[in-house]
């Protein structure tokens, strides 16, 4: 069962689309399961100034996507780095166990941009280093 806002993430997602010239763009995904994030982002003074997403997936990609860019617009890069796949999966008001890989791959699209980011520009991202992008997102866990 899913939340009234996990419905409406994926009937309404923000932020769908691309960032023509985007400071940074992540793509993670696993072919073999259909999920495939793509996260664009425009970075200013340090500020994710606007961020869009290009997902393939389930309705719960797609939700945790929409929600993930809402979390970190506005933002700047160390509140980005910070966010996490549960806090994407709270602000859905919960994700069913088996689609809580969605919200990993939307906190490690997000974690791409800024790798890309980081290395287009130069910049230092305390942290990025230690990101895993790991593509093994534990679909086969069973409840």
């Amino acid at each position: 069962m899913y939340s009234e806002k996990v419905m409406d993430h994926f009937t309404n997602p923000r932020n769908v689309g691309e960032i023509e010239n985007a400071d940074g763009i992540g793509e993670v995904g696993n072919v073999k399961c259909g999920d495939i994030m793509r996260m664009y982002l425009k970075i200013e003074d340090n500020t994710i100034e606007d961020v869009k997403f290009k997902t393939f997936g389930c309705g719960s990609a797609i939700a945790s996507s929409s929600m993930a860019t809402e979390l970190i617009k506005g933002k700047t890069i160390e509140e980005a780095m910070d966010l996490t796949n549960k806090a994407v999966a709270d602000a859905l008001d919960g994700l069913p166990p088996i689609k809580m890989h969605c919200s990993v791959l939307a906190e490690q699209a997000i974690k791409a941009a800024l790798l890309d980011y980081s290395k287009k520009n130069d910049v230092h991202i305390e942290g990025i280093e230690d990101v895993n992008f790991d593509d093994d997102h534990h679909h086969d866990i069973e409840e």
